[in-house]
């Protein structure tokens, strides 16, 4: 059996294999199904899931804080924070770049909100943002609930190199100033704002 005889014994057996295929309609469409608008439920479904995701993505504790009395000053300095920079921060002679009011809000959203806010900040060059926390004299579960976990979370989290109880036109006890380090493209950050300003 030469080439050309198998090659047409190939493509009878083909065809008769072939022969129950019917061709398709020549229909370039594809039907989706309807997508129905979200409902309220759902909405608010999916945005509580969105909220429980960057909660859990933060890394900012949740669990044992050690309680700060209401009437005191919080503190913190990385190592290495030069003594004049620290004293600046104390006595508010830095710009506030940023004002961020955690008062009222449920222990999930501050959690949520001090972090969002400190990262953008950082990412867009702030350098110093104050933080509205509150006294908490009648705070629940123990009084300075909120300003407890403010001293903590901003020790927590990498781009904070300093903070201080604000001075009494700032809020005072129930505010805090945090100083931010700089960005990496801190340069870069300060050329682009300047350009804006012309």
């Amino acid at each position: 059996m030469n080439n050309s005889s198998k090659q047409r014994d190939d493509e009878l057996s083909f065809f008769e294999q072939m022969q129950d295929v019917k061709p398709l309609n020549n229909v370039n469409k594809v039907h989706l199904p309807n997508k129905t608008p979200e409902t309220l439920a759902q909405r608010l479904k999916r945005e509580a899931l969105e909220k429980q995701i960057a909660l859990d993505d933060n890394g900012l504790s949740v669990e044992y804080v050690k309680p700060v009395e209401p009437h005191d000053f919080i503190t913190y300095k990385q190592d290495g924070i030069q003594e004049g920079v620290y004293k600046n921060l104390r006595l508010g002679k830095y710009d506030i770049d940023s004002r961020l009011v955690l008062k009222h809000l449920s222990f999930d959203d501050a959690r949520l909100t001090i972090y969002s806010t400190l990262k953008e900040s950082h990412e867009r060059g702030v350098r110093c943002v104050l933080i509205d926390h509150g006294v908490g004299i009648n705070s629940k579960p123990f009084p300075a609930f909120m300003k407890s976990y403010v001293n903590q979370w901003l020790r927590e989290m990498e781009m904070v190199i300093a903070f201080h109880t604000a001075l009494k036109q700032h809020g005072g006890l129930g505010s805090v100033y945090v100083l931010l380090k700089k960005h990496a493209n801190q340069k870069l950050i300060n050329r682009e704002r300047h350009q804006k300003r012309f």
